[in-house]
């Protein structure tokens, strides 16, 4: 008749079979086994868990490696020259109009909205890292950029319908796309100390912004204004509010403000906020809806992630030199972290949000993800939000938005330029493309401020979750 096994045997019998990496634990941890369960637990309870998405913070070293494959990407690909159109030879007299001048085709454009995302992406990675390459970047193609428009402002102002120009879109601007973000880039740097000469440009995007792009009988900007022939432009129906154009037209006022010291500057970018809010934000959510057409009874609501990030980016950005003794700072901040509060329910466990927010059916995207990881640290090193409860979720964000940056420094997984819709399949199809320019600016200021905050604070691992560990001395 066999013997009855002893029990602490049995146990590690036991531990063996179920957990054969345990096994040496067990056999050298008699006095642990001795005390049952709740020795096996703490054992369970330490176990390694295989993330997808990395789950601690990365050093400003790291970040800074990640950022650095982007900028010798756009450094290669994004030449600061204008050439002849005919033999593409290089013109060095920029003082001189020709007529067959164009920009040197590279990956992207230098006078888009999504260009000059980058060009503040640039800036933020020069402060954080005091690595001057990121910085001149940016001044060397707004300094091309301002010897252009002496150059050629005055040929297109003689006539602008026909004139040819390397940056026409930019001297002649139809929408907010072609004067905000440039603008606001314009405008930061001028704050930061640059020696370029902003004037003629902050003049036309200025004042594009603030006196020409249709607005609502309340002052909201708005697209689908008057086609000049009696009739409605469709944008894509008269009247109608892009979540984008909190972003595209807001912070070049608040800008202005800070520049000219201008109060109405800071009452338009405040009014903004909060009208747009007012239309556009589902409390019970926390999150906006892309489009509304005033006068419509009904909005479906669909709430695409990247218009999001425009509208919190806004925000954080308002909030950055909005005076705090402003009558509007409070709404504006407490809609700032209504909006925060909100995007937090939606993060994906691997650290993303998903193209439209709240479907859990749609791609999860990339280039909102950056711009969520900017505002969220943004607001979390300047004391909107809690350190405790946002540094983590930042951080997570971080760690997922790096992983889609190649080894040759392009990034993965960006919605390629959207318009609007009023139904789900148009925003879940969207395609993706490492050519989408609206993703890289957002991850260079992204890595900055993430950067900044793991300066602030420290992060890292409390009873296996990614907790705040208080302020750095």
């Amino acid at each position: 008749m066999n013997s009855p096994i002893p029990r602490r045997a049995l146990i590690g019998l036991l531990v063996a079979s179920l957990f054969p990496a345990m096994s040496t634990i067990a056999q050298e941890a008699p006095a642990a086994q001795e005390k049952g369960p709740a020795a096996a637990d703490a054992m369970l309870h330490a176990l390694d868990v295989k993330y997808p998405t990395r789950y601690k913070p990365m050093e400003a070293n790291e970040v800074k490696a990640v950022l650095d494959r982007v900028f010798a990407y756009l450094d290669r690909t994004t030449p600061a020259e204008l050439i002849h159109k005919g033999d593409n030879s290089r013109i060095t007299d920029l003082s001189k109009a020709e007529p067959d001048a164009v920009l040197k085709p590279g990956d992207f454009r230098l006078t888009s909205y999504e260009w000059g995302v980058t060009y503040l992406g640039m800036l933020a990675a020069g402060q954080a890292t005091g690595d001057q390459r990121y910085t001149d970047y940016t001044l060397t193609r707004h300094a091309l950029l301002s010897q252009l428009t002496r150059t050629y402002l005055p040929v297109v102002q003689a006539d602008r319908a026909n004139s040819l120009a390397p940056i026409k879109s930019f001297l002649n601007p139809h929408a907010l796309d072609d004067a905000g973000a440039l603008c606001h880039s314009f405008l930061k740097a001028k704050v930061g100390g640059s020696k370029v000469d902003y004037s003629q440009m902050v003049g036309i995007c200025g004042d594009f912004v603030t006196k020409h792009e249709y607005r609502l009988k309340d002052g909201t900007l708005a697209r689908g204004g008057p086609d000049g022939k009696g009739g409605r432009k469709m944008r894509p129906l008269p009247d109608t509010l892009w979540l984008d154009d909190m972003f595209m037209g807001v912070p070049t006022m608040a800008y202005l403000g800070k520049v000219t010291g201008e109060r109405k500057h800071y009452d338009d970018a405040v009014n903004q906020v909060l009208q747009f809010s007012k239309r556009m934000f589902n409390p019970k959510l926390g999150i906006y809806m892309h489009g509304y057409v005033e006068g419509m009874r009904d909005h479906p609501e669909l709430r695409w992630a990247r218009a999001n990030g425009w509208a919190v980016m806004a925000m954080v950005e308002v909030l950055e030199v909005l005076p705090k003794d402003h009558k509007g700072y409070k709404a504006v901040l407490d809609q700032l972290r209504a909006h925060i509060k909100g995007l937090a329910g939606y993060q994906t466990k691997d650290g993303f949000w998903h193209q439209l927010i709240d479907r859990n059916d749609t791609y999860q995207e990339t280039s909102a993800t950056a711009i969520y990881t900017y505002a969220i640290a943004r607001a979390v090193n300047r004391g909107y939000v809690d350190a405790q409860m946002y540094g983590p979720m930042a951080n997570l964000a971080w760690n997922a938005v790096a992983s889609k940056v190649t080894a040759n420094g392009q990034i993965d997984g960006i919605c390629v330029g959207t318009g609007m819709a009023f139904d789900p399949a148009f925003y879940a199809y969207r395609p993706t493309s490492v050519k989408a320019a609206h993703g890289y600016g957002p991850t260079l200021l992204a890595g900055a401020e993430i950067i900044e905050m793991n300066k602030k604070y420290k992060f890292g691992l409390n009873d296996s979750g990614l907790m705040f560990q208080g302020a750095r001395q």
